[in-house]
């Protein structure tokens, strides 16, 4: 991993799940639970399911109604919220990721979370984790009516957040939402490798990489 200097960062910007939060959740809740509710709603077998919801779900990837709840609650007819609950014993959060976040916060950096998960599942997320104690400002990207992955976003984020993109790092392990950032301008990325501990490492030579938080937290320290 390219060393990061901090030296030159005044705003870290996190993404959630898959960065701050195990991705095994999300993995979980879209593959299995979902697919076996529906094929059980819609007296399916459970192959038939998942080949009727790859195409919808492909659709739809990259955009808002991706990370829409409520969206998703009308188009499958189902109680995406309620269903997210029962599923809640599996959040968690990625080994080392508190202390990361502390120690950027004793070191004077602005933690700000930066996701596209919809305002139900952030809270649900937020209620079993307590991240919100741990960051100076929270932002779902419902709020701003763009997901990550729109070249918009990150300058529409600049009204709520007022960050300066040479002297930000942008921690997350969506590319397309990396790209994004870069093409604005902000200087620092860093992608996480591994969010689902479940599944390997996804690797790329884009952008500097890290597997787990003690890797960077080390060099928060030496601050």
């Amino acid at each position: 991993m390219k060393k990061i200097n901090w030296n030159e960062i005044n705003t870290v910007l996190l993404d959630m799940d898959g960065t701050l939060l195990d991705l095994h959740y999300d993995t979980q809740f879209w593959q299995v639970q979902v697919p076996e509710r529906y094929a059980r709603n819609h007296g399916l077998d459970i192959t038939v399911a998942k080949q009727q919801l790859a195409p919808l779900f492909d659709k739809h990837i990259g955009t808002l109604n991706w990370y829409c709840l409520d969206f998703w609650s009308q188009e499958l007819e189902l109680d995406i919220v309620e269903m997210k609950r029962e599923a809640a014993h599996l959040i968690a959060i990625k080994e080392g990721a508190l202390l990361f976040l502390d120690q950027l916060k004793q070191s004077g950096k602005r933690t700000v979370l930066v996701t596209n998960a919809h305002p139900g599942s952030l809270a649900l997320k937020l209620e079993h984790t307590q991240l919100d104690n741990h960051l100076d400002h929270i932002i779902s990207a419902h709020e701003l009516g763009l997901p990550k992955e729109s070249p918009l976003f990150w300058g529409k984020l600049q009204e709520i957040e007022d960050y300066q993109p040479e002297q930000t790092l942008l921690v997350d392990d969506n590319l397309h939402a990396l790209r994004t950032a870069r093409e604005f301008g902000i200087r620092h990325l860093l992608a996480a490798c591994h969010p689902d501990s479940q599944q390997p490492p996804r690797h790329t030579d884009e952008f500097p990489t890290f597997h787990h938080f003690d890797e960077i937290t080390s060099g928060v320290n030496s601050i």
